[in-house]
């Protein structure tokens, strides 16, 4: 009897490791916002290429974050050079020189292409939005939760405010990397106006330990199949930034 009973106590022990081992919805969003930027202090470049009609337009920033603060400074193309954005507590201004104060700007407008200026910054999906399940991973059998080859988390993300960057996500995080790989994007009535498919070939270390961080997003126009931009960030580097370079106050002089 007390044999029987150590199994049946050992059969719900393993059980319950079991459930706990599994990450919550939460965690999970907050693990990909992490491989977007979301780091206690780091430096990436970023560049963005547009193609549209058969045109090319491009331009390079230089990002400081500190989770999801942001200072960002224009290093091409030349016109456009020592023009600034601050991103500060959700809110987003933006700075060139001859301005007699920075401009307070909306992250949904658009920046270049199809990239919106909230693009450039860390994601903030965890609290930005409201999350659904759509699927939990476990039927590998759905073609529709895997892309390249992973299988993957699905959410519905709802914003919870109009400072977030989009209304409505569609959002495919990897189940066994926790980076995202995938995101339609939607309007307010539900309409699909773009998709974008992530890329994570860049490495930081985070609290000792290698993390995948983002390299390329490209993001696609649904009602332009021929308009393509490209958001190509390099040089992550984990580094102490201080609050300060995010003071409003001090854009003008940094």
């Amino acid at each position: 009897m007390r044999v029987l009973e150590a199994l049946v106590f050992t059969f719900f022990l393993f059980l319950s490791s079991e459930v706990a081992a599994e990450p919550t919805t939460h965690q999970i969003l907050t693990r990909a916002d992490e491989a977007r930027g979301n780091l206690e202090g780091v430096t990436w470049e970023v560049t963005i290429l547009s193609l549209e009609d058969d045109h090319e337009k491009d331009m390079t920033f230089d990002v400081q974050a500190k989770g999801f603060d942001l200072l960002a400074k224009a290093l091409s193309p030349a016109k456009q050079k020592g023009n600034k954005l601050l991103m500060a507590s959700g809110n987003m201004w933006f700075y060139k020189p001859g301005l007699s104060k920075p401009a307070p700007i909306s992250q949904r407008q658009r920046l270049l292409g199809n990239a919106a200026y909230g693009d450039i910054a860390s994601t903030n999906y965890a609290e930005d939005y409201v999350a659904t399940v759509l699927s939990d991973g476990n039927d590998t059998s759905d073609t529709n939760t895997i892309i390249n080859g992973e299988v993957c988390y699905v959410y519905d993300l709802k914003a919870r405010t109009k400072k977030a960057t989009y209304d409505r996500i569609k959002y495919w995080v990897s189940k066994e990397r926790l980076v995202g790989l995938k995101a339609e994007y939607f309007t307010v009535s539900n309409k699909k106006f773009k998709s974008a498919i992530m890329e994570y070939e860049n490495e930081v270390k985070a609290d000792g330990k290698p993390r995948p961080f983002i390299s390329k997003v490209t993001i696609y126009d649904e009602l332009m199949s021929e308009n393509v931009t490209t958001l190509t960030f390099s040089e992550p580097a984990i580094k102490r930034i201080p609050r300060r370079i995010f003071n409003l106050n001090l854009l003008t002089r940094q």
